[in-house]
């Protein structure tokens, strides 16, 4: 059995895009609807919202320390200490839109999802570091968690209401994806696969939006295990802490949602110590 620490519960309705920034020691995540940045010091025991906007749907850290804010529209901003400067303005074809989840890659560029609309499916992007982007992939179900495998050669992506997680080839020097397979179908388990971390064994970890478990799957997409949360929504994770051997894993309320349906512990951030180290994700290098 794994202990569950709750660290903060801040009633989000989409807690999600925890992140372990390194030089300040301190945790990061998000309510995305509401665009709220909380974050987290375990030195101190002491957590609180940093910032507050339209949207954030997830969140890089730069190579300089600073936060890239993936926002609706197609926003993208840099924050620091409180201010903000514009990145990019807005993505003329995702203006009804927001971004969903996001992932740096080892030279700094961003691979970013959108949301799905009553009139369009959602869409994979790569924003490179002279704030160029590049439309990937479109007409998706939800894109969502992302990660790497150790070895750089292979990317994984969530599309959740296909209940899919694919793996494709990757290229570290040019940032192309290419010969995409599928990697896990879950469709027979509860619950869709929301955000996603890889583990220095090369194992993947996906949370599970309304499955109210966390699972992890060795390199050939068997589950090795399971880690049941008193929340419905189970929405991401990250690794964290000094040494990396600490999980972080956000939950949701969902728009509307109460704890009474959705469980208790739902809207809330848990740490955890699952016996097994993360990496630290790669930096984002945009206009640097």
């Amino acid at each position: 059995m794994v202990e569950l620490d709750l660290i903060a519960d801040y009633g989000c309705h989409i807690g999600e895009g925890p992140i372990w920034h390194p030089d300040e020691q301190r945790l990061y995540w998000v309510d995305i609807h509401n665009g709220r940045l909380f974050r987290y010091d375990p030195k101190a025991n002491d957590h609180e919202q940093c910032h507050e906007t339209t949207a954030i749907g997830g969140i890089t850290i730069q190579a300089d320390g600073s936060l890239l804010l993936f926002e609706d529209r197609g926003t993208v901003e840099v924050w620091h200490d409180g201010t903000t400067e514009t990145v990019i303005e807005e993505i003329p074809q995702e203006i009804d839109s927001r971004f969903n989840d996001v992932i740096a890659d080892p030279k700094g560029r961003v691979f970013c999802g959108t949301m799905p609309t009553t009139d369009h499916g959602g869409r994979l992007y790569r924003l490179d570091p002279d704030g160029t982007y590049t439309h990937l992939e479109d007409g998706l179900a939800i894109p969502n968690g992302m990660g790497f495998t150790p070895d750089l050669e292979q990317f994984y992506f969530t599309e959740s209401e296909a209940h899919c997680i694919y793996r494709y080839d990757y290229s570290e020097e040019t940032g192309a994806l290419s010969d995409r397979k599928l990697f896990l179908r879950s469709a027979d388990e509860p619950g869709i696969p929301d955000g996603m971390t890889v583990d220095s064994e090369g194992y993947l970890w996906s949370a599970r939006w309304d499955g109210g478990y966390l699972a992890r799957y060795d390199p050939t997409g068997r589950e090795e295990r399971r880690i049941e949360f008193p929340a419905r929504k189970v929405s991401s994770v990250a690794f964290g802490g000094e040494g990396y051997d600490e999980a972080y894993v956000t939950t949701a309320l969902g728009p509307g949602g109460t704890k009474e349906i959705e469980g208790e512990g739902a809207g809330a951030l848990y740490r955890i110590e699952p016996a097994v180290s993360g990496t630290p994700e790669f930096r984002s290098r945009i206009g640097l």
